[in-house]
C-alpha cells in the first residue's frame, strides 16, 4: 500500500435508477473503504447503495468521498441493519480484521456477492469456518481482496512465470520497504489481538502471491522478526503496540520451491516500495513497484554477453488516482464483476484466504518461538 496524500479526488458520479447494474453495500467505511468507493465510481452501472459502520465520523468520510447525492445513501450502524433494509446485490467488507468473522457470519447467510478485504480472518479457525461456509453456498460469489495480484506490473510478471519464461521456478524473493502502519479508526491496527499480527495483517498479501506464483502448497515457515523501531513511544490505554515492524520470512513449498519475504516498515525513503525477483533454471525475472519496470535476464555462458530485456508496464491513470495499490483495486474489481456475472472464475477464493492466514500465523509463531514452524502445526 502506498502512502496516501492528504488531498483525495472525489470521483463518484450519481447515476439514474435505469443505469444501475449492481448495487453495493460497504461494511466498514474507514481508509480502505474510501479506495473501494473511488474505484467503484470508475465502472459505469455500479452504485454505492448503503453504508454500514458504527462510527459516525467514518460514515461522514465515506459521504465526502461519494460526493454529490451522498445524503441519499442510507447509513447503518451494523451489517444486520443494512441487510434488513435490502436492495443490495453485493457487499464489500472493509471493517477491522478482528470483525470479519462476525460480519461474514451474517453475510454468508445471504445470496449476495461478497468481496472481503484481507486478511480473511485473524485466526486459522475463523478463516477455516468462513471458507467452509463460503464453499457451501449455492449462490453468490465470495472473493478475498488480495489486491497485490492485480497490480498491472505484477500481473504481467506472474503471467510470464506461468508461461514458463524463467523455466522451472525455484526461488522467489519479495521485498517491501515502506513507511509504518497508518493510523486507523480507534487505533485497532496497533495490536496483534486485532490484526492477527503484522505477518497476517500486512504479509498475507505476499504469502498469497507466493502460493499463486509457485503454484504449490507451503510446508514449512521460518520467520525472524521483531518490533524494533516503529510505535515504541506510543501508548494506548497504557499499552505499547506489539506489532512486528521488520522481518525476514522463508517459506518452503511442497514442489521444492522456496520463497522469501523481506519486510521493513521503517524504510520510508525507498525508491521502490515493492520488488519481486523470481529465478528459474533458465532465467531471472524482476519487477518493481511503483516504477513498473520489468527486467528479464536469461542465463548465459560465462564468456557470453548478457541479454537483458527491460520493459515498462503501464497503469491506467484513473486507477492510480482512485487508490493506493498501484491500480490493483480497479483490476480486481473488474475480475470480481466478471465472476459475479458468470463471465469468469473467482480468482481469489476463501480457501486462498485461509492459506494466506495460515502462513501468516505460522510466521508469527516462528518469530515468537525462534524456530521453523510446519504448516500442519497451525492447520
Amino acid at each position: 500500500m502506498h502512502r496516501p496524500s492528504d488531498a483525495r479526488p472525489v470521483l463518484h458520479v450519481q447515476q439514474s435508477g435505469d443505469d444501475i447494474d449492481m448495487r453495493f453495500g460497504i461494511v466498514g467505511t474507514g481508509l480502505m473503504a474510501q479506495e473501494h468507493i473511488r474505484t467503484l465510481a470508475l465502472v459505469p452501472g455500479l452504485q454505492v447503495a448503503a453504508l454500514a459502520d458504527p462510527v459516525p465520523d467514518s460514515i461522514a468520510w465515506a459521504r465526502h468521498t461519494l460526493g454529490a447525492g451522498s445524503e441519499d445513501v442510507p447509513a447503518f450502524d451494523s451489517v444486520e441493519a443494512m441487510l434488513g433494509a435490502g436492495g443490495l446485490d453485493a457487499v464489500i467488507v472493509c471493517s477491522p480484521n478482528h470483525t470479519h468473522h462476525d460480519v461474514l457470519d451474517s453475510l454468508l447467510a445471504t445470496d449476495l456477492h461478497i468481496l472481503c478485504e484481507k486478511p480473511l480472518c485473524t485466526t486459522v479457525a475463523d478463516a477455516r469456518a468462513v471458507a467452509e461456509r463460503a464453499e457451501a453456498r449455492a449462490r453468490g460469489v465470495f472473493w478475498v481482496a488480495m489486491e497485490y495480484r492485480f497490480m498491472p506490473p505484477v500481473r504481467s510478471f506472474i503471467d510470464d512465470l506461468h508461461d514458463g519464461r524463467v523455466g522451472t521456478l525455484r526461488r522467489v524473493a519479495l521485498h517491501e520497504h515502506r513507511f509504518p502502519f497508518l493510523r486507523k479508526v480507534g487505533d485497532w491496527n496497533r495490536f496483534n489481538r486485532n490484526t492477527g499480527g503484522t505477518m497476517v495483517e500486512k504479509c498475507c498479501h505476499f504469502f498469497d502471491l507466493m502460493r499463486h506464483m509457485v503454484r504449490a502448497e507451503p510446508v514449512r515457515v521460518f520467520c525472524s522478526g521483531a518490533a524494533d523501531v516503529n510505535h515504541r513511544d506510543e501508548l494506548y490505554g497504557g499499552e505499547v503496540p506489539d506489532i512486528i515492524d521488520n522481518s525476514y520470512t522463508i517459506v518452503e513449498f511442497d514442489n521444492g520451491a522456496r520463497a522469501m519475504l523481506d519486510l521493513c516498515m521503517f524504510a520510508d525513503g525507498a525508491e521502490e516500495q515493492e520488488r519481486i525477483t523470481a529465478i528459474g533454471d533458465a532465467a531471472m525475472l524482476e519487477v518493481g513497484i511503483p516504477s513498473g519496470a520489468k527486467i528479464f535476464s536469461p542465463r548465459v555462458p560465462l564468456d557470453a554477453p548478457k541479454r537483458i530485456e527491460r520493459e515498462h508496464v503501464p497503469v491506467d491513470a484513473r486507477a492510480l488516482a482512485a487508490g493506493n495499490h498501484h491500480g490493483a483495486s480497479y483490476g480486481q474489481l473488474l475480475a470480481f464483476l466478471d465472476a459475479a456475472n458468470g463471465r469468469g472464475p473467482v480468482q481469489v477464493t476463501a480457501r486462498d484466504g485461509l492459506s494466506a492466514v495460515a502462513i501468516g500465523v505460522a510466521a508469527e509463531r516462528s518469530a515468537a518461538e525462534h524456530r521453523a514452524v510446519a504448516i500442519e502445526e497451525v492447520l
